[in-house]
């Protein structure tokens, strides 16, 4: 674990990354990907969908139709693998262990929550839904940004909708894009590192999982630095 120079206890807030983090989404996305350069006569490996964890959906688009050799606009592309990841997402919900606790332990400590995620809308709605009503008083979604991560405008948007500097927050991350994201807005980033490793940094708290943490060992010094 990194040591961050600070207490966690100061946090105002946390911010909670989606795919990877929240949910282990991560292998919906990639089958679609690979069913879509099928159906379209192009190629792609589970090793190039690794390279856009953590991306806007637009941004990896815009990668995957070259590498893929397809013929669809990225625009295309985004809303056909929605379509698939959607559909799975409501046979059923791939909860990352020890993350609905957590959740439910801050929201018991009253700490607000905010989801940013680079999923669109209609794909993280069915997740919020599974939650209990009013887990997250933000939801800060990709397609409601202008710029999605690495850049930091998710980050702003969500402390911003809560009312507190990003520099109070605690964000959960499990990509080296969305971790630099809430580094870029100011905030302390946990790193639950899952499909991906993540770089250390400064600001950047590393666990091995989400499981047995609560309210107290997040925002405490006890159990995390």
């Amino acid at each position: 674990m990194t040591d961050v120079g600070r207490r966690l206890d100061s946090f105002a807030a946390v911010l909670w990354d989606m795919d990877g983090t929240l949910v282990d989404t991560e292998p919906y996305w990639m089958d679609s990907e690979l069913a879509l350069a099928k159906r379209y006569g192009g190629t792609w490996s589970r090793e190039q969908a690794l390279q856009v964890v953590g991306f806007d959906l637009l941004d990896a688009a815009r990668l995957m139709r070259p590498q893929m050799g397809i013929d669809l606009a990225p625009e295309q592309i985004v809303e056909q693998l929605l379509d698939d990841v959607v559909a799975r997402v409501r046979r059923e919900v791939p909860w990352r262990p020890g993350a609905r606790e957590l959740l439910a332990s801050l929201r018991t400590a009253d700490v607000p929550c905010a989801l940013v995620t680079m999923s669109y809308t209609r794909f993280a709605d069915p997740i919020v839904a599974a939650l209990p009503a009013g887990t997250f008083d933000v939801v800060i979604t990709g397609d409601t940004v202008d710029r999605g991560k690495p850049h930091p405008e998710p980050y702003l948007a969500a402390a911003r909708g809560l009312g507190v500097p990003a520099v109070e927050c605690l964000a959960i991350e499990d990509s080296t894009t969305g971790a630099a994201s809430a580094s870029a807005a100011g905030c302390t980033v946990l790193v639950a590192p899952l499909h991906v490793s993540v770089p250390s940094g400064a600001g950047r708290v590393f666990v091995d999982s989400l499981e047995g943490l609560d309210a107290a060992s997040v925002l405490g010094a006890v159990g995390v630095l």
